[in-house]
């Protein structure tokens, strides 16, 4: 074999193997967010899995090109198929605790393709004669490790980015059968696998039903049914639902944005003045709202346009800023009239760095001085979980004693509203007690 055929059959395994990983991250997050216990293990399993498949490539002492082209025809059916939003969706929907279904994926698909593919450099490096073993061993790893540069880089910068990450999954599998098809000669078998291969996975994953497919998030619309509304549709982020609106005049829309609306309009009588949307989610928030300016800041550059095409059906009100939440808070010059917090970015999950005590007081640093935070959380409706507790207690830690209102209280979890001000401070506390109650006093002091 020669030595450019090598190299190029460790490039395209370094390519699609860390770009697998990518993207078994991404299609990870509408199930059980991105946070570090789950980015963490994921990593770990791939990196085991990698390494046991450079001990079993170690093994192999014969019909070099054939294994691995086997190998390749195999991860190749792993990750068209596997990775394709439906099968991982029809995982995490039929297979419970979502525990089991984490692990049926990792067990079954993302772990068997990294040992497959982790078998590719030892064994090609016996076919690169004449050179030192050190040297052989090399400069495949150098081709290999390129290539996982390039994949991670090209894969979620550029084809999640304007083509969705069903084609990045596509891009893997045609990749490992392009290899295949390489390392096959003309074993019709072989050849008729991999034609097949890329066949289905262009079937599963070019014709995933969502409205849009980003690196960050999978967005899809759809009408909903709603006693009472006129046409209402929902706007899906990951898997949850993040607005809703129909086309009644005025439009109805989900109860944590009119409860944000009338605190905003009715309770403070807010008119021209700056309002931070730190998630923008449909864009409700300030539609056909005039009054006060509404400035936007989320992470996806695309989600703007995808809500106007296909959820609003008109132009969003207000300023669009695409940045991390966190980021945008501690280093702009901007102060604004209320901050309104709504960071979801799947089912129940924040993304971890947005709930640290750090990026609540980086809300208040942005601030005016009689601002006001408006922070959506959903959480368990009695608010008894460790997780619900600890979060309210780290928001008041900054802002002192904050107002908590609980939406569809008889749900298990409920939208969770927090209000606090910048003119607050934390204080210590103290507990009235019969042998020494200083109620009256703290009244009188308080008035």
């Amino acid at each position: 074999m020669s030595r450019l055929l090598i190299y190029t059959i460790v490039f395209i395994e370094g390519f699609c193997s860390l770009g697998a990983e990518v993207i078994a991250l991404r299609r990870l997050v509408p199930h059980i967010g991105s946070s570090i216990v789950v980015t963490a293990p994921t990593i770990g399993f791939f990196l085991l899995a990698l390494a046991l498949g450079y001990a079993s490539g170690a093994k192999v002492a014969a019909h070099y090109a054939s294994v691995v082209a086997r190998n390749f025809l195999i991860a190749a059916a792993l990750a068209g198929l596997g990775l394709a939003g439906i099968t991982v969706d029809w995982l995490f929907l039929h297979l419970q605790p979502v525990l089991i279904a984490y692990l049926v994926f990792i067990g079954t698909i993302l772990c068997p393709l990294a040992w497959l593919l982790g078998q590719t450099v030892p064994i090609l490096t016996n076919l690169i004669k004449h050179e030192r073993t050190g040297e052989a061993s090399g400069m495949a790893l150098y081709w290999s490790t390129l290539g996982s540069f390039l994949g991670s880089l090209s894969l979620s910068l550029l084809v999640m980015q304007w083509l969705g990450v069903s084609a990045a999954v596509f891009t893997c599998a045609l990749g490992l059968a392009f290899g295949t098809l390489l390392l096959a000669r003309r074993d019709a078998r072989i050849i008729f696998f991999s034609l097949a291969t890329v066949a289905l996975a262009a079937g599963l994953n070019l014709r995933h039903e969502v409205t849009a497919d980003t690196a960050y998030a999978e967005y899809i619309v759809g009408d909903v049914d709603l006693p009472g509304q006129n046409d209402p549709r929902a706007f899906w982020v990951n898997k949850s639902t993040a607005s809703l609106i129909d086309d009644s005049e005025p439009p109805n829309y989900t109860r944590y944005i009119n409860h944000l609306r009338q605190i905003l309009l009715d309770d403070l009588g807010f008119k021209d003045r700056e309002i931070l949307v730190l998630g923008a989610g449909g864009f409700t928030l300030s539609h056909r709202e005039p009054l006060n300016r509404y400035t936007y800041v989320d992470i996806d550059p695309a989600i703007k346009a995808i809500a106007e095409k296909h959820f609003l059906r008109e132009a969003a009100l207000g300023e669009f800023i695409a940045d991390d939440a966190r980021r945008f808070v501690a280093t702009s010059e901007r102060r604004f009239d209320a901050v309104v917090v709504d960071v979801y970015s799947s089912h129940t999950s924040i993304p971890s760095h947005l709930v640290t005590r750090e990026f609540w007081a980086g809300t208040r640093r942005v601030l005016k001085p009689d601002g006001v935070l408006l922070a959506n959380l959903i959480l368990d409706g009695k608010l008894e979980t460790p997780y619900a507790r600890n979060l309210l207690a780290t928001i008041d830690s900054v802002y002192g004693r904050c107002a908590v209102d609980v939406l569809h209280k008889a749900k298990a979890l409920a939208n969770v509203e927090v209000s606090c001000f910048a003119s607050s401070r934390p204080a210590a506390t103290g507990i009235y007690v019969d042998e020494k109650n200083r109620a009256d006093l703290d009244l009188a002091r308080s008035r």
